[in-house]
């Protein structure tokens, strides 16, 4: 069952079918995903029974619209189930994120064949999806991406193209039965040369490489992808040459949100867990809690969770208007990954030697709070995003 303070996180402003996909969420996180947390970190172990039954429940098409197979709810409710997922497994959050970011290009830029190959097994949670773009020298600079598609058949007409080159820091990958692969026909061309396409898992050409040994986020692999030669069809190519760069901007906006709303939810897990301990905990002959310095610290902690679902939450509601959200998100995720590394790192603090050890909870959150600081686009880059676009709102004198 949630916590008493689990319970009583604020829902304020939700419908009722909000309310109760928050619930549902919240009582499964609780009873399937929270138990096992611990130890599949440990193990570095991606349990896939556990997608199969977010599947089941229809949180692996939350956002997507009814008649394509989704669940018809706006984006501000996938907020709340990413906050509640986290809430109990940040791990198990990221791996749904992608999953869902690698769905949205298809369904915005696919045609009716590749939404019908594609999509039904993925918004089901039957296959799992990863959105292949970081490589060894692009990271936030997308545009720099050198794995190579090669044109089979005509230059203006191919039939086809040969993947060759490395993806790294794949998340998913190795579980995932689907790939979104982003490479280029050109590399001279810069980001007008980069193009997408499906890649699915067993295609001649296409190997797993390393899988990466992380500080967080332990039991949701990322690995490498190796492409050698693999050649894939052109009913495989996603949108036109050349038009992938804009394909993956438009589904990084989206991811943003959603890291941002995991964010939240890890740092209200380690809020709670504070909370939950200053008034367990005592010394000098009085609970931690009486300690006015220690309720500061906690007061500031609820202070950077609160602002995060609230730039989370405005960054849903921008997208479910149809606004362009590009400065949105980047705000949103900026501020709720560093409120995660912050809240989580005092949560260590407040904790004292307990809260170094492995044996209690917020340990693990500290470290799976640090990489949202790094991926979907590093934190200073989002700087730069933000600072672009209030720049670019000044009127000369």
């Amino acid at each position: 069952m949630p916590s008493q303070l689990t319970a009583e996180r604020a829902i304020g402003g939700l419908t009722d079918e909000e309310r109760l996909l928050q619930q549902t969420v919240r009582e499964f996180a609780a009873r399937e995903l929270a138990p096992g947390a611990a130890q599949r970190d440990e193990e570095e172990r991606y349990d896939r029974s556990l997608f199969a039954r977010m599947g089941e429940l229809g949180l692996t098409g939350v956002p997507f619209p009814a008649e394509i197979g989704g669940a018809g709810f706006s984006y501000r409710a996938w907020t709340l189930v990413m906050e509640e997922v986290a809430y109990a497994d940040m791990a198990m959050a990221v791996s749904l994120s992608v999953h869902i970011l690698s769905q949205y290009p298809v369904i915005t830029w696919g045609n009716e064949e590749q939404k019908a190959r594609w999509l039904p097994d993925m918004l089901a949670g039957r296959k799992l999806g990863a959105f292949a773009l970081t490589e060894p020298q692009a990271g936030s600079d997308a545009g720099a991406l050198r794995l190579k598609a090669d044109p089979v058949g005509p230059a203006d007409s191919p039939t086809g193209y040969r993947l060759t080159g490395t993806k790294i820091w794949i998340t998913n990958a190795g579980e995932a039965e689907h790939y979104l692969v982003f490479a280029t026909v050109d590399p001279s061309r810069g980001t007008k040369g980069i193009t997408a396409f499906l890649v699915e898992a067993g295609t001649p050409g296409f190997k797993f490489g390393k899988r990466e040994k992380k500080l967080g986020i332990r039991s949701d692999t990322a690995s490498e992808l190796v492409f050698d030669g693999c050649e894939v069809a052109v009913a495989n190519r996603l949108g036109e040459e050349g038009q992938g760069y804009k394909i993956a901007l438009s589904a990084l906006g989206e991811g943003r949100i959603s890291i941002g709303a995991a964010c939240t939810g890890l740092a209200q897990a380690a809020l709670d867990a504070a909370a939950r301990y200053l008034t367990e905990r005592r010394a000098f002959g009085k609970p931690l809690a009486e300690q006015q310095g220690l309720r500061f610290m906690l007061a500031e902690m609820a202070q950077k969770v609160a602002a995060a679902r609230a730039l989370v939450r405005a960054a849903a509601d921008a997208k479910d208007r149809g606004e362009n959200i590009a400065e949105a998100s980047s705000l949103a995720k900026w501020t709720a990954s560093d409120a995660a590394m912050s809240v989580t790192s005092d949560a260590v603090q407040l904790f004292g030697g307990s809260g170094y050890s492995r044996e209690f909870p917020v340990e693990r959150m500290m470290r799976d709070a640090k990489g949202a600081q790094i991926y979907e686009g590093t934190n200073q880059i989002h700087r730069l995003i933000v600072a672009e676009h209030v720049l670019g709102r000044v009127t000369p004198a």
